[in-house]
């Protein structure tokens, strides 16, 4: 019997730390770009750290159902999921955590367990919207997934194989063995896709983070609302590593730590930005408009990408 290495605990509380700072001071390079593109001089880019650890050290006496504190929970446990079962950098053993316990499938169900942790706290709240709010979250949130989910059904046909790893093993020798290059219907898909996960604009009116006053920023406080941000903070970076590991050729460990960590800061932050650069450029959609937009293009994208694959579209 294979004696479990317990160094695998320590490289994951290590790489959490790592993520989160990194996570930490992407939002701060957004508020400064999003103040810039306001004619602001914008946050302090060290702002988002002195937030977290504010809320951390805030409590509380509001009283509410079980699931209420559990919402936040759950939805930190998607994002750290999606964290811990995902080859960060494959070759280098205190950035692969637990991928060797995981694959694709586990990854998947780790994407929808925040959202559907928070809808559940969401209906706890007490709030009389809290309903309305919860169909609408998980409305948009299960659109923008259904593309996502087609494009990697399609990868994982393409490459016969659910071990995220070996994905990012079969796309090296070169960016034309990228997904990317290989199955560019299922990695348009996953672009468009990947905008409504990121929750910014054009379909960020869920949060609708300048006009609502109410949500979980109000509906939470304290450690609670910390355990969110710590979220906000991994969950955005996980997905984007994820997809980077999937489409993009991942990261894997190179000759030196420098261009190692090159590769990566480029490749994810390129990712992260396209999210950001959207959401600059166009106003915001309705629900049923951003339902709507999910089930066509993206959509019929996913569709084809796994057509593709089937009907042996490709010459891989």
């Amino acid at each position: 019997m294979q004696q479990f290495d317990y160094m695998k605990i320590l490289y994951a509380f290590a790489a959490v730390f790592i993520v989160i700072n990194y996570g930490l001071l992407l939002q701060g390079i957004v508020a400064k770009i999003y103040g810039r593109v306001s004619k602001k001089i914008g946050l302090r880019i060290y702002q988002p750290w002195l937030n977290l650890f504010r809320q951390y050290f805030m409590r509380n006496s509001i009283h509410h159902g079980v699931m209420y504190y559990l919402g936040p929970v759950f939805r930190l446990s998607g994002g750290t999921g999606i964290l811990l079962f995902s080859p960060i950098i494959v070759g280098a053993p205190l950035f692969e955590t637990f991928s060797y316990a995981g694959d694709m499938l586990l990854i998947m169900y780790f994407m929808f367990l925040g959202t559907l942790g928070m809808a559940l706290g969401g209906g706890e709240s007490g709030h009389p919207y809290a309903a309305m709010a919860v169909g609408r979250g998980l409305s948009l949130n299960t659109a923008a997934e259904i593309p996502i989910v087609m494009a990697i059904i399609s990868v994982v046909a393409q490459y016969g194989t659910l071990d995220l790893a070996e994905i990012v093993r079969a796309q090296q020798g070169g960016i034309m063995h990228w997904t990317m290059v290989t199955n560019p219907l299922a990695t348009a898909a996953v672009l468009l896709g990947f905008l409504g996960s990121m929750m910014r604009s054009p379909f960020d009116v869920v949060i609708a983070p300048q006009e609502i006053p109410i949500g979980p920023p109000t509906e939470y406080n304290s450690s609670f609302m910390a355990l969110l941000m710590t979220n906000r903070t991994i969950y955005p970076i996980a997905k984007v590593m994820l997809f980077v590991t999937v489409f993009f050729g991942g990261v894997t460990l190179q000759d030196s730590w420098l261009l190692t960590f090159v590769i990566f800061f480029l490749k994810t932050f390129l990712l992260y930005m396209w999210s950001v650069f959207i959401g600059l450029s166009f106003p915001r959609f309705r629900v049923e408009q951003g339902v709507r937009w999910f089930f066509g293009v993206p959509a019929l994208l996913g569709i084809l990408s796994i057509a593709a694959v089937k009907f042996g579209w490709y010459q891989f």
